[in-house]
């Protein structure tokens, strides 16, 4: 049996808002943008893509699956997340050598440390 990473699927309050707020944060490439699905990859041919979907429902709790990124700059690269509308989250976490924020709609991530570190 064989089985390849499609996607992650990401409940969202506007799905297309959100995913082009992904696309833009990643650098990657709007695949669909259908009402009722909005998938980024990191292009059109790579896989695994990002896809976000419609929910009547908000975020009420941590995310229990969240994204990793790690940066060649992590200061850099929290910076420029923050000016796209990324902020801080606090999740319990306390001193660490990653950053943790948070999109538009509340989904946490985390920002690592740089590669050169």
């Amino acid at each position: 049996m064989t089985l390849e990473w499609e996607q992650v699927n990401v409940d969202a309050a506007d799905a297309a808002a959100l995913g082009s707020w992904w696309a833009e944060a990643l650098g990657w490439v709007v695949v669909n943008d259908s009402p009722d699905e909005y998938e980024i990859r990191p292009a059109p041919d790579r896989l695994p893509g990002l896809l976000f979907v419609p929910v009547p429902e908000g975020k009420t709790v941590k995310n229990r699956l969240h994204l990793d990124f790690r940066p060649d700059d992590q200061q850099a690269e929290v910076d420029r997340l923050l000016a796209l509308g990324a902020r801080h989250a606090d999740i319990g976490q306390g001193e660490q050598s990653w950053v943790v924020l948070m999109d538009p709609e509340g989904n946490e991530f985390c920002v690592l440390s740089s590669r050169r570190s």
